[in-house]
């Protein structure tokens, strides 16, 4: 193969404009795309910053140049030294940024030849993920995971930057920590100098910003890798990355508007999108009741609509018990799909199920009148007055649900995202940012029989919620928000607890003991005997944020080597297994059965 000894790169492909006419220039990178029309060659040449049009003239050449060129194949990688031309009226290609340029090239090297790849190098291809994941580094050179990649820098720069103009330090925690499984399942390393003993890969690095906070360093931010032990999904992965922050002597209204400042800076720099602010605020209750999530998508209308009122009291007796037993009976309404098909209601119906729901009800308000399972336990009158009530008119659709009311809203929240796919109701261009504030401090595990921390056991309790903590721990509501966007929690947080005492009260709460709360936290609860101050702070989920930002479906699309959705990489092949040797060190024995040996025999 040929080298680039005295041929050194003076620009990037895709950065050559018409002020480079009449120039020698140097480019390097891979072959795209050939085109051969007898005497005339051309290459579509690519780096990272795009494309541009060599072209190889074979009477403007020596034969031996052009020889070469015609042996070129896609993703030969090359070095073209050659004039800059402008291209003729005819000829400009207005779908690249070089369109109206070409390089007639005077040398050419080649720096290697590449086999064929398995996918075509370029955007939209209908390949398997599995085939794309398993060749990442070729996936990479896609334009557009390369531009996913380089707003993924920018995004980070843009934050790093924005967290320093504002005095804020950026401070490494450790990745080998003390397991706390509060949350979810921990990563455990094995420690060979510590024979039996294991360290955790942090889930997050809250305890050590906090301790930060103690240590009087005030304003901490980290660009942070984390791990959970947990399910895969489109916007999951065993390891993410996530924008860590804590700030002291502040109030949560000084964390919402400096966060606010911060992403209103990051879209307008990162993807050159003005975001107004400020966000809306609601509270988790009105969430909840209004959209059934509390992470609503406020891209489009339809509330959930509580009908009990109208409702209770009849023969209907799925209604009648629902409501009598403290449940109720809500809906959504879709304008325009009073028609909706027979067999999409009872897909409907089925839909509802997976969220908890017994069933699905309907009212159809048609221009041959109403339609419904439970017309005939109502008047004319009762429908007259849900519709006044639900501004349901004719070709309208109601979907009622009835039900305890977390599965009310759960299911009819589900099923209001589902409608607004469906009916096309959703601007995939818009961003809906929105602060969900006062979340309940607990909810309750019907797996653990047992209050758990909705975030997590270091957020404050609101000052006038204090007093049931232990007595009635669903009534307390804690100082807590989540940033949303388009339906999207994209980050979190909290004011935290700074009292030793309160802590205490707080893990006695969880089910903790004493003795189990410093076993697990001991070292921050001595921390915090040594003047605490009010502190709080949140994380963003940079995958996810980006994701977004790129408007991809998946954060596998935005980093550079994840995972698929059984945690392993097809790439690397990783895990794997490890030798006898390495296990004796770490003094660990392996009880999973080993798999046999693809060439042992079946029958011994």
């Amino acid at each position: 193969m040929e080298t680039l000894e005295g041929m050194k790169r003076t620009h990037h492909c895709g950065d050559i404009r018409k002020t480079e006419v009449g120039q020698e220039v140097i480019v390097c990178g891979w072959v795209s795309r050939r085109r051969d029309h007898g005497g005339l060659i051309f290459v579509d040449l690519r780096d990272r910053s795009g494309y541009v049009q060599v072209v190889y003239d074979e009477a403007a050449m020596n034969e031996g140049t052009f020889h070469k060129a015609e042996s070129l194949r896609s993703e030969f990688v090359i070095g073209v030294r050659g004039k800059v031309r402008a291209r003729s009226e005819e000829t400009v290609n207005p779908k690249m940024e070089t369109g109206d340029i070409e390089i007639v090239c005077t040398e050419l090297r080649i720096l290697n030849k590449a086999k064929t790849p398995p996918f075509y190098i370029q955007d939209g291809i209908d390949v398997d993920e599995k085939v794309r994941l398993k060749y990442r580094y070729l996936d990479l050179r896609r334009p557009e995971m390369q531009k996913n990649i380089m707003l993924r820098h920018r995004v980070a720069k843009v934050m790093r930057d924005y967290f320093d103009r504002n005095g804020f330090l950026e401070i490494e925690t450790p990745m080998l920590c003390k397991s706390t499984p509060e949350g979810a399942r921990d990563f455990l390393v094995p420690s060979r100098v510590n024979p039996g003993q294991f360290y955790a890969l942090p889930q997050s690095p809250q305890i050590f910003k906090q301790i930060l906070q103690v240590a009087g360093f005030e304003k901490y931010f980290q660009i942070v890798r984390c791990f959970r032990d947990e399910d895969l999904r489109a916007d999951r992965q065993p390891e993410f990355t996530q924008l860590d922050i804590e700030m002291s002597f502040i109030s949560q209204e000084d964390i919402l508007t400096m966060m606010e400042g911060m992403i209103k800076e990051l879209f307008q720099k990162s993807i050159g999108v003005d975001v107004p602010t400020p966000f809306e605020r609601m509270d988790w209750d009105t969430a909840m009741d209004k959209y059934g999530s509390d992470k609503p998508d406020l891209r489009f209308d339809m509330p959930l609509m509580d009908i009990s009122e109208y409702v209770k009291g009849s023969e209907f007796k799925v209604f009648n018990a629902v409501i009598e037993s403290g449940g109720m009976v809500k809906c959504i309404k879709v304008d325009g799909y009073a028609d909706i098909p027979r067999r999409r209601l009872d897909d409907l119906v089925k839909f509802v199920q997976i969220y908890g729901a017994k069933g699905l009800a309907w009212i159809q308000y048609s221009e041959e009148g109403i339609k419904s399972p439970f017309k005939k336990f109502y008047s004319d009158e009762t429908f007259a007055k849900i519709a006044e009530a639900t501004g349901a008119k004719t070709g309208d659709l109601l979907l009622v649900v009835a039900d305890k009311r977390l599965v009310v809203d759960t299911a009819l929240g589900q099923l209001r995202l589902e409608m607004g796919k469906e009916r096309g109701l959703i601007d995939p261009d818009a961003l809906r940012f929105l602060w969900v504030v006062d979340f309940p401090m607990y909810e309750w595990s019907d797996e653990e029989k047992r209050w758990k921390a909705m975030h997590h056991p270091f957020t404050a309790p609101r000052d006038e919620d204090i007093e049931y903590l232990l007595s009635d721990p669903g009534r307390v509501k804690a100082n807590a928000y989540d940033m949303v966007l388009n339906g999207v929690e994209i980050g979190g947080g909290s004011l935290r607890i700074y009292n030793a005492e309160l802590q205490e009260k707080v893990f006695e709460s969880l089910g903790l003991t004493p003795e189990q709360a410093h076993q697990k936290f001991g070292f921050m609860m001595d921390a915090f005997q040594y003047g605490t101050p009010p502190h709080g702070g949140l994380a963003f989920g940079l995958d996810r944020l980006v994701m977004i930002m790129a408007k991809c479906d998946s954060i596998r699309d935005v980093i550079a080597f994840p995972k698929n959705q059984s945690a392993r990489d097809v790439m690397s092949e990783a895990p794997s297994e490890v030798d006898e040797k390495q296990l004796r060190e770490l003094s660990i024995r392996v009880s999973a059965p080993k798999k046999k040996d693809k060439n042992e025999n079946k029958d011994n």
